[in-house]
């Protein structure tokens, strides 16, 4: 099996460098400085990763973050682009997994914070591993926000929540990824259907 997990870390490591450390990301308030040490923290400090879940833990992981950002730039990609074997998330077993939607989805925010990007063709392999995940982030989104809709990616058996759609929502693999995890803005996907519905997913938090 393709580790699409191995390749986007070592393609956004490689853009990372060439961006250098203060340029924008889709993630709002942070730099490439920010979203490295964000990854970091997140292979090498379960204990500070997790106030991203656990929100008593939150000032905690910040002061952690803040922390490993100020290594020099060069180290820190370094740290990024080598994660320890005992990583919770990053080991041979579980990297796939936590992964490949992860690296995907912060690769696409560096590229996509940059002017006259367009969206990178993905193989079928690829796409396919992303479904997996869409499949799971679309419904928990949807059905949080009470949305009867359905989800359609070329190749693939559509995701349905309600057995009366009110929308439509179509793209590819890799923008219907970046669309639920809240990153609307810059997922190239279209939304068809009731017009009130529509603009409501466009502009909820429908990230975690």
């Amino acid at each position: 099996m393709n580790d699409y997990a191995r390749q986007e870390r070592r393609l956004l490591a490689d853009l990372l460098l060439r961006e250098g450390p203060d340029a924008p990301t889709l993630c709002t308030g942070w730099t490439t400085r920010d979203l490295a040490a964000h990854l970091v923290i997140r292979d090498r400090r379960p204990d500070a990763s997790a106030g991203m879940i656990v929100p008593a833990l939150r000032s905690y992981g910040e002061r952690v973050r803040l922390s490993k950002a100020a290594l020099p730039y060069p180290d820190l990609i370094a740290e990024v682009r080598q994660p320890p074997v005992w990583s919770p998330v990053s080991n041979p077993l579980t990297d796939g997994l936590a992964n490949t939607m992860e690296f995907f989805i912060h690769h696409e925010d560096v590229r996509r914070a940059a002017p006259a990007w367009e969206p990178r063709p993905l193989p079928a392999g690829h796409q396919a591993a992303l479904w997996r995940n869409v499949k799971l982030t679309s419904r928990m989104a949807l059905r949080r926000f009470g949305v009867a809709a359905e989800v359609i990616a070329d190749g693939f058996p559509p995701v349905r929540t309600g057995p009366s759609p009110l929308v439509r929502i179509t793209g590819d693999a890799g923008e219907l990824a970046l669309f639920f995890s809240g990153r609307q803005g810059a997922a190239r996907v279209r939304i068809d259907g009731d017009p009130a519905v529509a603009e409501r997913l466009r502009t909820a938090r429908l990230g975690f």
